[in-house]
């Protein structure tokens, strides 16, 4: 069959997947974090848990949170179970000497977690990476787009930049994507007759390559950044993240390096110069629309590097791997096989293209992707600051918070609710399927908002929303339109999974 993958602009194409590559959402509505009526018959209860000792208590927090059997998993689980509450107070990494207050309320459970999203009762600034903020010498000595808070006059301006980047280049993404990720997956051929087995680490340099083709359209290896690109943005990412993640290196080294002190940033200074050049010489369209918004070329070119390079190609890097962990794991043969059937059809009855129009026709496909953002969310960790006394629930009980309170919400856990989701734990393909399965999408929260709304300039909810969901649906397409099934081993890595294939069966119809 032949197959066609065409530009955004094709006819067939439903606006409605992808709001925010042609137009801005409207203005949105989040649940409530106050009771209604009938939920005031919740008994209000003392938010259990404590902070320890002041300093010794976060540091001794943050080594269980890293360190203990079971890991931050556990860490979390365990105080779910010794409080009786998914609500409940605990210091969140990285404490001394990185961030000066680490005391947090976690929320644990799905009926709570959404009050991260109210802007009406939190607030968000500077609160992207947790507790703490890394250097702005990280970022050009700008705060950039994900840690200023909707309240910000610049806020406003600087997503409406990112809005016009995605609908600037949408109808590259498709096309473009399909060539990168056919040179990959011929590479994987390769690897595996040759090894019996093929690493997906090339996704790193594809996805990158991609979004720079797609976006700016410009090939990084025709430039002096050359095929360097991804090993720069990991080390920059480890400059600012390096607070609150593992290596898996022994604690007594890792602590005082990683989690006690920042790494300083002169260290990748000239690697983040690197990144930023290309970004300039390359977006110079992006460039002259913020000048006509009022923002400088120099600080639009910090901002969309860290979308492109941090917020984007980070997430793609963390979420790509965890899909083909899920779709490709064992047992899933069944599926593989409805998957094939229902995208091949539909590209079929579509005159052979691959279209946002002919993937809405693919609803076990959508299921499959959206399962994946539930079980694995690419961003588990979300923070906000309690503008006002409040009141909020879980499905047990009330609490009362504070103003100025942080709240912090673990989402794997809130997405993983069994009050919620039956089967929680497991990974259930056709779990969204039908009207049933549409009215959980709520629940899915991966964007820092709900899979119901949209990014608009007056919330925290991620631009590139619909652009993720976009991409993820046709990397499963992709691999469905060439093979029948596969399988992968996956292990856990610092930010995300390895995946390696041990099987690729070619398509045979």
């Amino acid at each position: 069959m032949e197959v066609k993958f065409t530009s955004l602009s094709s006819k067939a194409i439903s606006p409605a997947p992808l709001k925010a590559l042609s137009s801005e959402a409207e203005s949105l509505s989040f649940p409530s974090s106050e009771p209604t009526k009938q939920q005031q018959l919740l008994p209000l209860r003392i938010i259990p848990g404590d902070y320890g000792l002041p300093f010794f208590g976060a540091i001794k927090d943050r080594l269980e949170y890293f360190y203990s059997d079971g890991g931050r998993n556990e860490f979390f689980r365990s105080r779910q179970q010794k409080y009786n509450s998914t609500i409940f107070r605990a210091n969140m990494p990285p404490g001394p000497f990185v961030a000066s207050d680490p005391k947090v309320i976690v929320l644990l459970d799905g009926k709570s977690f959404p009050v991260l999203f109210d802007l009406t009762k939190v607030e968000k600034k500077d609160l992207f990476t947790g507790t703490y903020m890394p250097s702005t010498n990280l970022t050009g000595g700008y705060r950039i787009l994900s840690y200023l808070d909707p309240s910000e006059p610049k806020h406003e301006k600087l997503k409406h930049l990112i809005f016009f980047l995605l609908k600037s280049r949408s109808n590259n993404i498709i096309p473009q994507f399909h060539s990168n990720y056919t040179d990959l997956f011929d590479s994987l051929d390769r690897e595996l007759s040759k090894n019996g087995k093929a690493s997906f680490s090339g996704n790193d340099q594809t996805a990158f390559t991609f979004l720079c083709r797609a976006f700016y359209g410009t090939d990084p290896k025709d430039t002096s950044l050359g095929s360097d690109g991804p090993s720069l943005v990991q080390k920059w990412v480890l400059f600012n993240l390096s607070p609150e993640l593992s290596l898996g290196l022994p604690k007594f080294i890792e602590d005082p390096i990683l989690h006690t002190f920042r790494l300083p940033s002169i260290f990748v200074k000239s690697d983040y110069k690197r990144l930023y050049d290309f970004f300039y010489g390359s977006a110079g369209f992006v460039l002259e629309e913020a000048e006509r918004q009022g923002i400088s070329r120099d600080e639009a070119c910090h901002n969309i590097l860290f979308a492109t390079c941090f917020n984007t190609f980070g997430g793609v890097k963390i979420f790509f791997p965890a899909l083909m962990k899920w779709i490709g794991g064992p047992g899933n043969k069944e599926l593989h096989s409805r998957l094939a059937q229902e995208i091949r059809s539909a590209v079929k009855s579509n005159g052979g293209e691959v279209t946002i129009a002919t993937m809405e026709e693919m609803p076990l496909m959508k299921s499959v992707v959206y399962e994946t953002f539930r079980i694995d969310p690419p961003v588990p960790l979300q923070y906000a600051k309690a503008k006002q006394d409040m009141v909020i629930e879980n499905h047990e009980n009330s609490f009362q918070v504070k103003k100025g309170e942080m709240l912090f919400g673990f989402q794997p856990f809130a997405t993983k609710d069994p009050k919620i989701f039956e089967r929680a734990e497991e990974f259930v393909g056709d779990r969204f399927l039908g009207e049933e399965g549409e009215k959980l999408l709520k629940y899915v929260l991966w964007s820092n908002g709900p899979e119901t709304e949209s990014p608009s300039v007056r919330n925290k909810q991620c631009p590139g929303k619909d652009f993720v969901v976009l991409v993820s649906r046709l990397l499963v397409v992709e691999m469905f339109l060439r093979y029948d099934s596969f399988e992968v081993e996956a292990t856990k890595s610092a930010l995300g999974y390895d995946v390696n294939f041990i099987s690729l069966a070619k398509a045979t119809s």
